[in-house]
């Protein structure tokens, strides 16, 4: 039995996804983050070293990192779904946005994420203008222009084809959906990009996103 070690509001919500699109069983075990640090328990490191989610265990399997969970499960048990044909473009393109959705697009994310605390967290009066202007010259200067240009970018890859890897509906969709998801909610996806925008109502009615949610619980991508 494949078990999903689920960490409330993260990445392993992509992995339950892709399993109910595979109609695969599975159990998941719940995690639930230091409501204070936003830290993962320290249970989850009997799991794995690092103690972070996503990650999974299949017999004598333990697979972490979204990209090589998702390959994993496709190929142990995709039966030729949800990944192009060897040697096709299509494939190409899925191995690129398999690996762009941690590598290239959500490290901005992230950066705008800690930096938007620093300007709203507490600290003392004198140390708060300093801090404040060091987090916003930070963003304007580097953070934004990065995910303007890397939103810009997806929303013309989407001009051609109805999906990342091409006109067919793939796990780099899965890998992908969580940094527009958070684009969408802190990062400045909306109407003006409408590729995007369409891509995200598109996963969002498909029957298998709607019962992962109602396994794991819905994510708040504000935190």
């Amino acid at each position: 039995m494949i078990v999903v070690h689920h960490l409330n509001n993260s990445r392993s919500q992509r992995v339950l996804w892709l399993l109910e699109e595979l109609g695969l069983e599975y159990e998941v075990k719940r995690y639930q983050r230091d409501p204070k640090t936003m830290l993962a328990p320290a249970s989850l490191k009997a799991v794995h070293p690092l103690g972070k989610s996503p990650v999974i265990t299949d017999g004598a399997h333990t697979i972490a990192e979204s990209g090589a969970i998702i390959e994993y499960l496709v190929e142990r048990y995709g039966n030729g779904r949800l990944i192009p044909a060897a040697g096709t473009p299509e494939k190409l393109r899925w191995t690129y946005w398999l690996h762009f959705a941690e590598g290239s697009a959500m490290p901005p994310l992230l950066m705008k994420l800690v930096f938007d605390k620093v300007e709203s967290s507490p600290m003392p009066f004198f140390v708060k203008p300093i801090a404040r202007g060091i987090a916003s010259k930070v963003k304007s200067s580097f953070i934004l222009p990065n995910i303007n240009s890397q939103l810009a970018y997806m929303e013309a890859e989407l001009e051609n084809t109805k999906w990342f890897a091409g006109n067919e509906f793939t796990a780099a969709d899965i890998q992908m959906s969580f940094p527009l998801e958070a684009a969408a909610m802190r990062g400045g996806l909306d109407e003006r990009l409408p590729k995007l925008t369409a891509f995200l109502q598109r996963i969002h009615a498909r029957p298998a996103y709607q019962r992962a949610l109602e396994r794991g619980g819905p994510y708040d991508f504000a935190k």
